[in-house]
């Protein structure tokens, strides 16, 4: 597993989740860049992500959407902020409705991912930080924590198998 280390923090609103990859920094940031790599490890197992548009360019979009082993859908919107080829990208996370549309019911996040040569390969840094308390504690209760973690498991394979 590549997940080293998983720290919540809710006085500061972040969920922060280190993984280790036996890869290059370019090979790791490709999995981000190219949408079809990043259809393969968005979600959990048996959670499939369809990448319907892809621009990792600040101002650009990357929406998806998931679908259960049930073949329920569960849409999704990155809003790119900053692009550091090939050291990370900063983007906000909404929940969405089919168009795309934030779920104002539902919490929106601003992420960081930051990725560093580290012991011959590539450590990455994801940080999630939410508005409020309540927000972070929300996803932590909807399985968020795990579901990142089996996720990222699956970049292992991916790296492994190019």
């Amino acid at each position: 597993m590549p997940v080293t280390d998983v720290t919540k923090d809710l006085d500061s609103r972040t969920l922060t989740i280190t993984a280790d990859f036996a890869a290059p920094l370019e090979r790791v940031w490709q999995v981000y860049a190219d949408p079809r790599q990043l259809e393969k490890v968005w979600g959990p197992p048996g959670y499939p992500a369809t990448v319907v548009e892809h621009e990792l360019t600040p101002g650009g979009a990357m929406t998806y959407y998931m679908t259960s082993p049930e073949g329920e859908k569960y849409y999704g919107r990155w809003d790119v902020t900053e692009v550091s080829e090939p050291r990370g990208f900063r983007f906000d996370d909404a929940f969405t409705d089919d168009t795309f549309t934030a779920n104002p019911e539902m919490p929106v996040s601003q992420n960081s991912y930051a990725f560093a040569e580290h012991d011959g390969g590539t450590r990455a840094t994801y940080v999630t930080t939410y508005a409020t308390a309540e927000a972070l504690q929300q996803v932590l209760e909807m399985g968020m924590e795990e579901g990142a973690r089996e996720a990222i498991a699956q970049i292992d394979v991916l790296l492994a198998q190019q």
